[in-house]
């Protein structure tokens, strides 16, 4: 019997890494194995019936995967790529045709905009010259290193939640957010180290990237905490869902939403990956145009996160009179009467059982 017990405890703790394993496979395979412009936007510089018609026969050729406009000057169109409304612009030319691109809104976006509209200019039979208005910092050339900046910060975040949820569950509530705020910072703070003086990928303003690492990482932590007064062991899974599996595949940190099927593609505009990269851009490379809808974004899931504390504390304070009355009267039964062994092995073997759920909850996590 005992061995039985033993066994299906370990199947139950299977089917975690068993749903994460499919889990992983379905978000990555699905959002990066097959990248496809879906809508890109792009311009074609000119104001005369023969651009207007060049950039309908583009978008005909293209169908679905081009959106095509016209921009009357060039300076127009570099405004609308540094405020990220077009991932490239196609500037015609007898002798040199230009394609005019911002990599550091994105790296792959830029190569799939060159895509486009190299054959142009072969068929004229000239080069045709590539200009880039917003560049990464050369420590940073693809501008990818944001992207596993997200990573480092959601790691540190949701693995965190662990420690906080399950170590922490005999604290009240209102301790584990104080310390949910104060490892919140230290994330932000290790984020702010790498991306600063570690690896060169931010050359100014590393208090404001420190501020959005911070607010990041609370609202990640803060919704953990919360959730794990709900599902327990099953919190790692559902951080892993969250902030991982539906996190780093829609965040834009290598492929932009016009790269990826309509799924990944829709969750962009509000998930709180997407808030951190995109933020992060535009702090670093585009001047700030973008910034407030990114903080907009990670101040949302803040206040989600600090509502689900607020929830689970009203959870945990309702159920704490009846668990304290249970235990007034088990003190008095255990007065009145010696527990039996068998109760005793009955309580020893549920003790067992709860601190493997927290070493594995653990394990997983990190």
């Amino acid at each position: 019997m005992r061995s039985q017990t033993a066994l299906r405890h370990v199947l139950t703790h299977l089917i975690t890494p068993l749903l994460m394993c499919l889990g992983m496979g379905l978000a990555y395979m699905g959002a990066f194995v097959t990248p496809e412009p879906h809508h890109l936007p792009v311009a074609v510089v000119g104001s005369g019936p023969g651009s207007k018609v060049l950039a309908q026969t583009v978008e005909d050729q293209a169908g679905a995967a081009l959106d095509v406009r016209t921009v009357p000057t060039r300076a127009a169109a570099v405004e609308l790529l540094k405020s990220r409304d077009i991932t490239g612009a196609y500037v015609p030319g007898g002798r040199a045709p230009e394609v005019v691109v911002a990599t550091a809104g994105s790296d792959m976006g830029a190569l799939a905009v060159q895509k486009v509209f190299t054959p142009l200019a072969e068929r004229q039979g000239v080069p045709l010259k590539v200009t880039d208005v917003a560049a990464p910092v050369g420590d940073d050339p693809t501008g990818q290193g944001l992207f596993f900046l997200l990573v480092a910060v959601s790691i540190g975040s949701y693995a965190s939640v662990a420690a906080l949820g399950a170590a922490g569950a005999a604290l009240p509530m209102r301790v584990r957010a104080l310390l949910t705020l104060g490892v919140s910072a230290v994330v932000g703070g290790i984020g702010a180290l790498l991306a600063g003086p570690v690896f060169h990928l931010a050359h100014h303003s590393l208090g404001a990237l420190f501020g959005m690492a911070w607010l990041y990482s609370a609202g990640i932590l803060f919704l953990g905490v919360g959730l794990h007064t709900f599902l327990k062991r099953w919190t790692t899974l559902a951080m892993m869902v969250l902030f991982v599996m539906l996190n780093f595949t829609t965040s834009g940190g290598l492929y932009r939403p016009e790269l990826q099927n309509g799924f990944f593609g829709s969750l962009h505009a509000f998930w709180n990956g997407a808030g951190f990269v995109e933020g992060l851009r535009a702090l670093l490379y585009f001047d700030g145009d973008g910034l407030a809808r990114a903080l907009w974004t990670l101040a949302g899931w803040l206040v989600l996160g600090l509502a689900a504390v607020a929830v689970a504390a009203v959870r945990e304070r309702a159920a704490t009179g009846p668990a304290a009355d249970r235990k007034a009267e088990a003190r008095t039964g255990a007065r009145a009467a010696e527990q039996t062994e068998a109760q005793a092995e009955v309580r020893a073997g549920e003790r067992a059982d709860e601190e493997a759920d927290e070493e594995a909850e653990e394990a997983v996590g990190v």
